[in-house]
Formats: C-alpha cells, structure tokens, sequence
C-alpha cells in the first residue's frame, strides 16, 4: 500500500469531499494497462488496481478499465480464497488423481461427478481438445467480448501476483504443491465448467463411463470381454420408459439441487417511495467452491456495480447499481436433451444418420494417479455431443449393439455468462435487463428477477436451452422420449433422422438454441416472485402460460416453499406502502407453510392415538403422547427460538418421506387454486403414528428435548463458539432455506450444508445512493484464521443485515477504512 494515497483519501473524506466524483477518486498511482500476455502462459502485463476495504472486509475495487478491475478481483479473491480457487484450479486441470488420489469424492462444486478419476478423465479431455481455446477465439456475440476477455486476463494476473507477493495461511493448502499460477485460459476454463454444471457436469459419469458393446460372434454364444480400462461390455438392457420418466422427473426437479434460490421484485405502485425493491435469496453450498463472494467494481463512467460473485468468476452475478438491482434464481428448464442413436450393425461405435454411417470420435485420456501408475480412459463423441450411458443412478442409458444416446449441452458453447453478468451490472432499467440477456445470452440455467429505481419489474427465464419444440418432440421423441419428455422436458429425439435437427431461433446468438423472445417473461407486474418453481405463478394473477414444455410445467402442483412465498409477497404487494425494511423482516419471517397447514392437524392426529401410543418401524411401541402438546403450541416458524421446530421438522421430513401426496391430503391439488391447493392433513393417513413413533423415539435417544428451541439442535460452530442458526428446509418450504445433516450424536444439525448465502435487500429514495442491505452468510473467507470467515455467520445468526456502502462518500467514510494500492511486480 503507498501511504500517500492512503492519505490522500483519507484527507479526502475528513475534509468532507464524501461527494467526490468516483472519477476524481482514481489514484493517479494506477497504472496503465498494457498488453495482454498470451493466455496460455501465467498472466503478467504490470496491471494494478486500488482496493478499498470497507466492514466485513467487502472490497471496493478501482480500476481505469476491465483488466485492471479484474486484477484487482483476483487479487482480492485470493485474498480470501485462494486454497478454494486453488482447488478448482485443480478440477478444471484434470489433477484431482495426482494430487488427491483417484477414488476420493470430490466436493461437487464444478460438477456433480463422483469420484476424482471421473471428473479428471472429464475435465483433461475438456483441456486437451483445445474446447475452451476455441470459445476463447470465437468472435462476439457468440464468443465472449474484448472486455471479458480482458477482464479474464486481469483476474489471472491479479491472482497470480497475489500468490507470487504473499504467504498462505490457510491450513486448507499450506505449502502445497497443487498452488501453482493460472492462465486466462484455466479462468476461461472455470467459466465453462459452471455453464455445464446443469447439463454435462451432470452426466460426467455417464460420459466418461461409457463403454462400446462386444459385438455378437457370428455363431450366436457371447464374446468374453477383454480386461482394461476400454473394455466393451456385455449387452445391456434398453431402457425402460415408464421408470426412465420418473428418473428424469425426479433428476430434473429444482427442489432436488443443491442450488436453489427464492428473488422478489416489487413494483413502484407497491412502495412508500414509488421506486421498485428487490430482494434475492439463492441457495448455495455453504462450503467449497460455489459460494458466493462479495464486492464492488467501478471503472469510472463505464462500470459502478456493487454484489456477489461465484468464487473464480471475474464478474459479479448477483447485484446492484445506482438504477437496477437483479438476482437470478435456479430455473425449471432443461438445460439438455439426448439423441438416441441407431447404431452401424457392422460396428457399434458408428451410426446412422439418414442411413448414412458416421464414425463416432474416440477421445483418449490419460490421467496421472498419485501412487500408481497413470490410468487412460475412452470418451466416446458424436455429431450432437458425447455418448453417455446415465444420467444419475436412476437414469440409465444402456449403450448396446442397436443404439446409444449421445447427450446435446448447448451450453459447451457458451463462454457467454461472465458477459452477461458484466452487461446486467451496466444496465440502468429493467428494459436494460432485458436488452442485456437479449444480446449476450449468457445464462446457462437461471431466471432473473429485477427492479428498477423507476419502479420497474421484471421475470424471465432467458437461459441457453436447445431448441425442443412441442412440433419437435412430438415429430421425432423416440419411444423412449415419448415417455420421459411430458414427465420432465427431457427430449430423446431420433438421432437417425436429418429431419430432427434442433434448427434455430432468428434472435439466437448460436445455432439450436431459443432465442431470447420465446422466454417465459413478466414484465412490469406488481410483483415478479420465484422459488425454483416455472415461470408459471412468477405472479398468481397474471399467470405465464404457452411456452414449451421443455422451459417448466404449467397447472402442476408448487412447491410449499412457492406456495408460502407467493401467498406472503401477494399480501405485502396488497398492503403497499413497502420499504426495504419490510424486505428484511420477509427474509426473517422464517414462517414455515407446512406448520399452517398441516401441525394442528398432527396435533389432533397425535391425541388421538390410543393410549398415546404409536408403533415405530422397528416394531416397537413409544409413547408419543409429550409430542401432542408441543405441536400445538408450536408457533409455526423456524426461529431460532422456536421450540416444536425441531420435532415438527423430523416428523414432516418422515412423513412426506413415505405418504405420497394423494394420501397425505384431503382436498387435492387444483390447478384453478393452485398456491393454496392441496390443503387439509389426512389425519387418517397411517403413516402419521409412525412417524411421530420414530421421531420422538429418535429425539429421546438423542437427549433431546421434544420441545427444545431450535437454534440449540440447528447451529454452526466457528471459533470454537456455537452459534445458533434459524430457518428451515425445502420440506418446510421456508423462504429462508437452511439445509443440514442430521447427525443426532452432534446434537441435531451441527453445520449448515447449503442454503441463504449471498441475501440482498435493494431500494431506492430518490437520492444518488440506492439504499441497499446485504448478508453474506458464510463470510467472505473460507481461512479460519480471518477475521472475516464468520463475522457475517454472527450476524445470520442474530438476523442481523451488513449496511451496504455504494457512493463514494460512504466508502472514504468507512469507520475502518483500509486502502491498499496491489500491483504486479515485474
């Protein structure tokens, strides 16, 4: 840091310059950028950028232009998270084998694959097929632009220049040998990896898992596979279609991720000042490598964006400005479809298109192992995408002697997020919103919700999608796809047919995808709502209906958690007169839908078992009869305080665990009352006693106390002090989602796993400042030894907001202001 421009700004802000034009705040020390190193080599080029720290160690990061701003951005990311970036540094090099070992799990933030072999034979392939270098070179709009690419190259060379000028603390990677200097290309890399997440990162072990069928012997008996990493194996059996469409059904459902995310926008003819409000709410890992994390990027007349970042990305994703504030949440679309192949009866890796036969492509890996010897995998590519033999264990996808599926993931060509995420920070409306999705198309498999200070609102679900029509399904779904794409939007489209190809959309940036007018969009309703749900009820009275099936479901049952939120924003938009004080407190309702609706009705269930017995599923007789009164008096949320939370939440979990929705209900789902449909417990419904059975069986057990307050059992420890944790589960549908393991010997649910992570609360007052409260629950650093890994988890704890510091003059008069000039040292 130059103490001089320490100084100076600090001059500045006790000498009242608070209205400062951010232009004059550039220090004069911060160098020119200069040319771009090639990107294939550790990034250099003498950039620099100024960093002013503000509470909570959020940075505000100064910049001339995009390299600068990202160097800055790399350098503070590694700041915090360099051990985290270092890991998936390793994961998109295809090491995890070398240095981890090739069966340990990896933590599934850049893919859902399971072990490190897979994801490694996955990833190199990725790498040595020159992929991303060829999303690199592709010109905009369907390439990423000039000012990413540059912005990529800053954060390289920001982070590299950090690990070159600092020494690691973090015990997570200190002093190891897999920290190592990153390219343009390996941050490029990243980005490609969270653009498959939903799609290929998905299948990436059916990918790399795929095996050729031995091919019959002319005299009927069945070859002997040879042994090997590439063996051919025996025949398989087709796939079913009937349990194949409750598969995907269940592999594409939102509720099921790890991901999910509630946002509201509300109009100005909803609010006290006549300006829009927005508050966002994703649902993230907590650990690992797919946290958010914070700051604020300003290049002066061109870029002044304030938000959270996934950790490696150069943009920000989720955020605001001095106009417009946008969250995105995790959408219904299916990001995929699959090409069912009729293969070459002369040769099963070969098939047919138009009776034409056509070679597959046989990609080699080879993966070094640490201690062994290196092991090499076959990958198996065709015209629409690579051949893949499941998608998850319920999904198979048997590769025989007559057909194979080959999976098309139309977001392995798009290095477009990042731009998207740097074109929404720029825009001044939500008419800007929109013209900026129109024109990147960046965003692989998430909604945006906004407001604007106009008082504007916006939904919509434009996402890269291939381009499966209704017509389309209907003229080309295999069999199987006949079963499987009305369940769930996957299509199985007949891949020996010319005639099905995918086609495109005029206003698409690259070919068999939707373009941006075909998405599902809300514009300008009172309020736009989603909790991973379709687009359908984004507003319960102006219904989204007539996009295809393949962007979400309509007239279907919701989620208690869309339930829940729409009934609450509804209310709140008919009551008017809203501040971003009336965001915070939604936020912290912690109101739990499935108590309304179903634990006075447990209750009675309850008191009326005979004798207050009931019999669990070991056989045995419990009495429940404590439990009764504890549902009762239950207040229906899951504060921390909240004393019947816990029973009521491991009695819910087994419950709907095991009683399908038609038994467990009495008045059914009704697609013309669909937020409060379906309603009224069956009291009758069998499972009921043996639920509560197990679970007060399961409490006692414990040493738990039926009635004890939430937040002692739901809790998170940092620094040696346990810090109670409120909100609830996706089975509660509680809009602050909190998702934890149940371990009973560690006193209930002892960490969170996923859940609230980068919350934004965003008005405007007429003012040049938005009014703007944040929250990042987990902190900005994953180093235990920082004082910024759990100050913000204190603050969740205690339903606490961090006041966000936009304008210059908030920033230069942070009460512990730090300011530090970071530069390269050539």
């Amino acid at each position: 840091m130059h103490r001089r421009t320490r100084s100076t700004l600090r001059r500045a802000a006790l000498a009242g310059a608070a209205l400062l034009a951010a232009t004059a705040a550039v220090p004069p020390a911060v160098a020119e950028a200069r040319a771009a190193p090639d990107g294939l080599t550790p990034a250099g080029g003498g950039l620099s950028a100024v960093i002013r720290y503000t509470e909570n160690g959020i940075p505000h990061i100064l910049g001339r232009d995009h390299a600068q701003v990202g160097f800055g951005t790399g350098w503070a990311q590694a700041a915090d998270q360099v051990c985290v970036l270092a890991d998936g540094f390793v994961t998109v090099s295809g090491e995890r084998s070398r240095w981890f070992g090739q069966d340990a799990p990896t933590d599934g933030s850049l893919s859902s694959v399971t072990r490190n072999l897979s994801s490694d034979l996955y990833f190199k392939g990725v790498r040595e097929s020159g992929t991303v270098e060829r999303l690199l070179a592709t010109p905009a709009p369907a390439g990423p632009s000039k000012d990413l690419k540059e912005l990529m190259r800053g954060w390289a060379a920001g982070y590299n220049a950090w690990l070159a000028q600092n020494k690691v603390t973090d015990p997570a990677c200190k002093g190891a040998g897999w920290l190592r200097p990153v390219t343009t290309v390996d941050v490029a890399a990243r980005g490609f990896a969270i653009a498959v997440l939903g799609g290929e990162g998905r299948g990436i072990d059916g990918i790399t898992g795929a095996r050729p069928p031995a091919p019959a012997p002319a005299d009927g008996t069945r070859a002997a596979a040879p042994r090997g990493a590439d063996r051919r194996e025996a025949e398989p059996r087709e796939a079913d279609p009937a349990a194949a469409a409750q598969a995907a059904r269940e592999f594409f459902d939102t509720s099921r991720y790890d991901m999910g995310s509630n946002a509201v926008a509300f109009a100005g003819s909803t609010t006290a000042s006549g300006r829009g409000l927005l508050l966002g709410n994703p649902h993230y890992p907590w650990q690992g490598g797919r946290r958010f994390w914070q700051s604020q990027q300003t290049i002066p007349g061109e870029l002044n964006v304030s938000g959270g970042s996934l950790l490696g990305m150069p943009a920000i994703s989720i955020g605001f400005n001095e106009k417009v504030a946008w969250s995105h949440t995790v959408a219904t679309g299916t990001p995929v479809n699959l090409h069912e192949l009729t293969l070459d009866p002369a040769d099963p890796t070969a098939y047919l298109v138009d009776g034409v036969s056509q070679k597959m492509t046989r990609r080699t890996v080879t993966v070094p192992v640490a201690g062994g010897d290196p092991v090499t995998g076959t990958q198996w590519w065709t015209r629409y995408g690579p051949v893949v033999t499941n998608l998850g264990a319920g999904l198979p996808l048997p590769w025989t002697t007559r057909s194979a599926y080959a999976l098309n993931d139309p977001n392995a060509s798009n290095l477009r997020g990042s731009d998207t995420a740097l074109a929404l920070g720029k825009a001044r409306s939500v008419a800007g919103i929109r013209q900026a999705l129109a024109r990147t198309q960046g965003l692989p498999w998430v909604n945006t919700v906004a407001a604007d200070s106009a008082g504007g609102t916006l939904f919509t679900q434009t996402q890269v999608l291939p381009r499966i029509t209704d017509e389309l399904a209907a003229r080309c779904s295999t069999p199987l796809g006949r079963a499987v794409y009305p369940a769930s939007g996957l299509a199985v489209l007949d891949g020996a047919r010319g005639d099905c190809a995918l086609g495109s959309d005029p206003d698409a940036v690259q070919p068999g995808v939707f373009g941006p007018g075909k998405a599902p969009t809300l514009r300008d309703a009172p309020y736009a709502e989603n909790s991973n749900d379709s687009a359908w009820l984004a507003n319960a009275d102006r219904p989204l209906t007539g996009y295809e099936r393949i962007w979400g479901n309509v007239s279907t049952p919701r989620s208690l958690r869309t339930r829940g939120a729409v009934e609450d924003v509804s209310a709140m938009a008919g009551k008017g007169r809203l501040t971003v004080a009336d965001l915070e407190k939604l936020q912290f309702a912690n109101r739990a839908p499935a108590g309304d609706l179903a634990a006075a009705d447990a209750a009675r269930a309850c008191s009326a078992l005979p004798g207050g017995t009931a019999t669990a599923a070991d056989g045995s007789v419990v009495d429940v009869s404590a439990a009764c009164a504890v549902l009762a008096r239950w207040d229906r949320t899951t504060d921390a305080g909240s004393r019947g939370a816990l029973l009521f939440d491991r009695f819910w979990r087994r419950l709907t665990a095991s009683t399908p929705a038609a038994d467990l209900w009495l008045v059914p789902f009704s697609p013309a009352d669909p937020v409060r449909t379906p309603h009224t417990l069956n009291r009758a419904a069998p499972g009921i006693g043996r639920a509560l059975a197990d679970t007060v069986a399961e409490l006692r057990a414990a040493g738990i106390a039926l009635d004890a307050p939430l937040g002692e059992h739901q809790f998170v420890v940092r620094g040696g002090r346990k810090l109670p944790v409120g909100g609830g589960t996706e089975a509660l549908g509680v809009w602050n989602k909190v998702e934890a393991r149940w371990n009973a010997a560690a006193g209930g649910y002892p960490d969170v796993a996923n859940g609230s992570s980068h919350i934004q609360a965003v008005g405007w007052d007429g003012s040049s400042c938005p009014v703007a409260r944040t929250l990042l629950t987990y902190g900005q650093s994953s180093d235990p030894g920082s004082p910024h890994s759990a100050d913000q988890t204190r603050l969740f704890s205690e339903e606490r907001w961090v006041r966000a510091r936009f304008c210059e003059r908030d920033i230069l008069t942070a009460p512990r202001l730090k300011v530090v000039l970071v530069r390269e040292r050539r």
